[in-house]
């Protein structure tokens, strides 16, 4: 049987020495690991990069389903992936679901992969 991953708060951005930094803790590795995943699927990788170039600065769960050509439940599914991960924040008004990415949370993965990378 697969052994069960530990379950943390990942709502707030990763914070922890860089990966270069030297041998992590389990916990700042499980950290990273953890968002890292979150971001491992093709269909969320295209979710962040549509919100960031979002000119309202989020979007509405429909309109990310017919940009992306798939079903309001397969792209709810990845927003909620996204959102578990600290990654995007979502606000529901009236009927809607409106998301916008959490630029600070990619920042601070960014900076804790490659120290040099956000300079």
């Amino acid at each position: 049987m697969p052994k069960a991953l530990p379950v943390i708060d990942m709502t707030a951005p990763v914070c922890c020495a860089p990966v270069a930094a030297g041998p992590m803790t389990d916990t700042d590795a499980l950290q990273i690991a953890l968002r890292l995943k979150a971001l491992a699927d093709p269909v969320r990788v295209k979710i962040v990069s549509y919100l960031f170039s979002s000119t309202a600065g989020e979007e509405k769960s429909g309109d990310l389903a017919t940009v992306l050509g798939l079903s309001e439940s397969t792209v709810s599914h990845h927003l909620t992936q996204l959102r578990k991960a600290g990654f995007v924040v979502s606000d529901r008004r009236g009927m809607n679901m409106f998301h916008r990415v959490r630029p600070d949370a990619l920042q601070a993965l960014c900076a804790a992969l490659d120290p040099n990378c956000c300079i």
